[in-house]
């Protein structure tokens, strides 16, 4: 899978990005895994098309100093479906955007 990682934070600041995310991102069922919503006007024709698998997401999944953001875009309703595959560039540039944005208004030091 690729991904954007980033390590080495402390578990004060871990404790800051966990609130950040319950607040700015959308809560799984599992613990430590968030989802971040893709923007309409970034998604893909196949995307567009396919109005009855959205909304997508990508995923940010918290460990022990760590924050993992997937870049591979999901669709909400569907498991297995073609619109489904790793980030076009300007989905990989909002995903990463979104945690350097998120690092940066939580003042955290990488």
């Amino acid at each position: 899978m690729r991904s954007y990682l980033i390590d080495e934070i402390g578990p004060s600041d871990m404790e800051r990005i966990e609130e950040y995310l319950r607040e700015n991102a959308i809560p799984s069922s599992i613990e430590n895994l968030f989802w971040i919503q893709i923007p309409e006007e970034l998604l893909t024709k196949q995307q567009i098309e396919h109005k009855e698998c959205a909304p997508y997401m990508c995923a940010i999944e918290l460990g022990r100093g760590w924050v993992k953001l997937e870049l591979f875009v999901r669709s909400s309703k569907s498991l297995r479906c073609s619109c489904a595959g790793y980030c076009t560039e300007r989905q990989r540039n909002f995903v990463i955007d979104y945690a350097n944005r998120m690092i940066s208004q939580l003042g955290i030091r990488t």
